[in-house]
């Protein structure tokens, strides 16, 4: 197995992008995948190293990275040492941020370029960062396939209710409790703002509609995080999509972080393998 570990490209407003890529050196004509994390979330979180060698054991080039603002760092890109970045976010970066990464993978020369497939790339993306991909398969010619793990389908749903916004839009910024790591995690107004004012691009109804390659939505019928209706809808609005339920699966498909297990656990295996089926077919 080779592997490329926190290499560190440009990213949104001067922050950089830390990546992996995960690939077997037999391998030939490998497909590329990108996969994007969701909120709160990291490329190293749980079980994203395991889920990449499997997809590196089927033949493909697989490569997963930290949003630009997701609170990490170069030196330290587990878990949020800059909640000041993290407070930055919004959904804007972190579509800019995956067409940078798109197009490293196009330009650069560290990948084995000799042997990957470089017809297009497959996107993955769990949560909040399925819905960021699925921005970017609408308007990327060089995405040929896109896979959703437990994606949101409206990120306007995702803000806090009129009497909570007013009271966000006056103190500056809010805080959400991050129960792992203890940390308050900070949100500027900004984050609102900016979705306001982009509320066309970043409408994922709309791009799915516009897709025009196959979409595969993955959902737990048990996810505690995001409603299974989500990618009822993901589904219903894409002539090019599809849908797949993991039963008893919750939002993170059975991998929480720390993951010890040497094994993926049974729902995100299923997932997984749902998903390689996907994009060789």
């Amino acid at each position: 197995m080779k592997k490329l570990n926190n290499q560190k490209i440009e990213g949104s407003s001067g922050r950089p992008i830390v990546l992996d890529a995960f690939w077997e050196d037999e391998s030939q004509n490998m497909p590329i995948v990108i996969f994007s994390h969701g909120y709160k979330g990291f490329k190293d979180w749980g079980a994203w190293d395991l889920v990449a060698q499997k997809f590196a054991d089927a033949g493909f080039l697989f490569i997963k990275f930290n949003f630009s603002h997701n609170g990490g760092t170069v030196e330290n890109p587990i878990d949020f040492p800059d909640l000041e970045a993290f407070s930055e976010n919004n959904y804007s970066i972190e579509k800019a941020d995956l067409d940078m990464v798109v197009n490293w993978v196009e330009f650069t020369n560290i990948l084995p370029k000799s042997r990957v497939d470089e017809s297009g790339v497959f996107l993955i993306g769990h949560s909040r960062g399925g819905g960021i991909s699925l921005l970017q398969a609408a308007s990327d010619e060089r995405v040929k396939k896109v896979a959703t793990w437990a994606s949101v389908a409206d990120f306007g749903k995702r803000f806090p209710d009129e009497e909570a916004l007013k009271d966000w839009k006056e103190e500056g910024v809010y805080y959400v409790k991050n129960g792992r790591t203890g940390q308050q995690m900070p949100h500027k107004y900004q984050f609102f703002k900016d979705f306001q004012k982009n509320k066309s691009a970043l409408n994922i109804k709309k791009a799915v509609t516009k897709l025009k390659v196959p979409h595969l939505a993955i959902h737990g019928d048990a996810d505690e995080s995001v409603s299974r209706n989500a990618a009822k809808s993901l589904s219903r609005w894409g002539d090019n999509s599809s849908m797949k339920t993991i039963k008893r699966a919750g939002h993170t498909f059975g991998s929480s972080h720390p993951w010890e297990s040497e094994e993926l656990p049974k729902h995100l295996e299923e997932t997984v393998e749902g998903t390689i089926k996907f994009f060789r077919g």
